[in-house]
């Protein structure tokens, strides 16, 4: 299993795989042909159905400029990915390349024909949570001392970059109002969801404090995502507010310290590395149980790192989180990373909690009947037997609910 390296990364949002991916493919393309005058992008399946609303044409744009790009949208799709990609890169009349590539979720990109690894060498000797228990017991070390040992020397000052961005995300998230730019004019609400929290005295009540402030923090990076602000992909930039939302939460107000918030990362992140290499952490394949799902599950494990549970109580809520998310459609309303993906953000990362929760208190009483890596299997099949019109086609579900005007935006509190 490679690095969690290639698990979080930064770039611009929205989409992992529809900005972050496309922009590295565009990069390497322009580098491989920098005589090209002008450059074609066709843009097959889920990349040209949701193309324009997830910013794909603009990123294009933006990377290979100042050559004029000619960007196409295919309604079809390529064999092997649902993302998937054409570059043609010319002078004059003729033809210098082409590259077919795969944007296969996370900001990762698979290139046709052999080229070079885009992403790093296999570095865990495991690539499951039964491996990994193996590990442990058989080198006497806990999680977090096997991912350290098997990471390189500087992977805690990767850690910090990834940290500092998230939580400048929070704060650049908390300080805006306006609207999120797209043709729904969704208002941002995280800047009031956190000012509610400290003017309003009437909430008395801890819990729902706290809730509230989980929810801004969640709001707070969907939203700067959602307007093609620097995020993190946790694992991906539809899902990219969660495990901030609990990193920064226990960071305010738990008091917790950058170098625990760190640890707190590389567990997170080699629960994401499992569903990713096991599975898949691309709405265009698996749906939104691998996007958010994926991140629910990653939050739960640091939140229960956090409470300082074990690593069987850690394997547990992970696992809870991403159970009770089987099936998650991954329907976009306008193609747009707004409407459920935000809201989605803010209740998953209020459920991560919630399952680091489960974790502490019935963790210590029952073993898990149901493990960690039986629920990826269970989130690839259910993946599978989702419908095309369901994983990030802005074809079916709420997004076509929307068209039809059954859920009309003066109805909308998404």
């Amino acid at each position: 299993m490679k690095s969690i390296r290639e698990l979080y990364k930064i770039g611009p949002g929205p989409s992992s795989s529809h900005t972050i991916g496309p922009q590295r493919a565009s990069r390497l393309f322009r580098e491989e042909y920098p005589a090209a005058d002008r450059f074609r992008a066709v843009l097959y399946g889920s990349l040209s159905a949701t193309g324009k609303g997830h910013l794909t044409d603009y990123i294009i744009k933006k990377t290979l400029e100042p050559k004029p790009v000619e960007i196409v949208f295919e309604k079809s799709f390529l064999p092997y990915h649902p993302n998937g990609m054409e570059l043609f890169a010319f002078k004059g009349q003729n033809t210098l390349g082409k590259w077919t590539v795969y944007s296969v979720g996370g900001g990762n990109i698979e290139i046709e024909g052999g080229r070079a690894a885009i992403e790093g060498p296999e570095i865990y000797p495991f690539n499951d949570t039964r491996g990994l228990f193996e590990y442990m017991h058989k080198n006497k070390l806990n999680l977090l001392q096997t991912v350290y040992s098997l990471e390189d020397a500087d992977f805690k000052s990767y850690l910090s970059d990834i940290l500092n961005t998230m939580f400048n995300c929070v704060r650049d998230g908390l300080s805006k109002d306006g609207v999120l730019p797209g043709e729904m004019k969704l208002e941002r609400v995280a800047k009031n969801l956190y000012s509610s929290v400290l003017d309003n005295k009437d909430l008395s009540d801890r819990a729902e404090v706290v809730k509230i402030l989980v929810a801004s923090y969640a709001y707070a990076v969907s939203e700067e995502n959602a307007s093609g602000g620097t995020v993190v992909t946790a694992p991906t930039c539809g899902s990219c507010g969660i495990l901030p939302a609990i990193l920064f939460y226990f960071l305010m107000h738990q008091h917790v310290d950058s170098e625990k918030l760190k640890d707190a990362l590389s567990v997170a992140g080699i629960f994401g590395n499992f569903v990713k290499h096991n599975a898949t952490v691309s709405g265009a394949v698996g749906g939104c149980q691998a996007e958010c799902g994926t991140a629910c599950a990653m939050a739960a494990a640091a939140a229960a790192f956090l409470l300082g549970l074990t690593d069987e109580q850690i394997e547990y809520s992970a696992e809870v989180a991403i159970e009770h998310h089987l099936g998650l459609t991954c329907d976009p309303v306008l193609g747009q990373v707004q409407i459920p993906c935000i809201e989605r953000n803010a209740a998953m990362a209020l459920r991560a909690y919630d399952c680091a929760l489960f974790g502490k208190h019935i963790g210590k009483f029952r073993k898990n009947r149901v493990s960690f890596d039986s629920v990826i299997a269970v989130m690839k099949e259910a993946g599978d037997l989702l419908n095309t019109e369901l994983k990030e086609t802005s074809i079916g579900g709420l997004a076509k609910s929307y068209r039809k005007s059954l859920l009309g935006p003066e109805n909308n509190y998404g």
